[in-house]
């Protein structure tokens, strides 16, 4: 497989079943997936097992890629999804231990980062936000921590771009408000 293919050939041979392709695929968007992931969880092994979780998801899902939008734009999606689907089991793990060293909304200041403890934070607010208004989380997601353009979100989600920039407003005052309460 010549490395000078696009990824955006790439994605649409390996949808329509190509498997050196997808390989291909696969080994060029492992890096771009990782920093993706690092962006969202604080913790490298925690973005390290989304990382694998969304390649996964990619070559089990390359076949649903359809091209309506660009490949790239549906890579991100799978990839905050998984990050996001990755915190949540996590979470869900610690709230099981019988004796948890410290409660999970209460970071350890000694042990944790301005960074991270504000990333952990804003997963907790937009897991409060996707409970009550969950067609608010992808735009939001898509815009402030993927950072796609306006054009790219309304193409993938097929709303017009006024009604984008609304839901991405709202779900910004929501996610102020929680963040703000906490």
């Amino acid at each position: 497989m010549p490395d000078d293919l696009d990824i955006e050939e790439l994605a649409g041979r390996a949808a329509r079943g190509d498997a050196a392709a997808l390989d291909a695929l696969l080994s060029r968007i492992g890096p771009q997936v990782m920093r993706q992931c690092l962006r969202l969880l604080p913790c490298r092994q925690d973005a390290e097992e989304a990382c694998q979780d969304a390649l996964l998801q990619v070559a089990r899902k390359i076949d649903s890629f359809a091209g309506r939008s660009k490949f790239s734009t549906w890579l991100h999606i799978v990839t905050a999804n998984c990050a996001r689907q990755t915190y949540r089991s996590l979470k869900r793990r610690a709230d099981e231990q019988s004796t948890p060293v410290l409660p999970l909304d209460a970071a350890d200041p000694r042990t944790t980062s301005v960074i991270a403890g504000s990333r952990l934070d804003l997963l907790d607010a937009l897991e409060r936000l996707e409970a009550h208004r969950p067609e608010l989380v992808a735009p939001l997601v898509l815009r402030d921590l993927c950072q796609l353009t306006y054009d790219q979100i309304a193409d993938h989600l097929a709303i017009p771009v006024g009604t984008l920039k609304s839901r991405i407003h709202d779900a910004r005052r929501h996610v102020r408000a929680s963040l703000q309460a906490t």
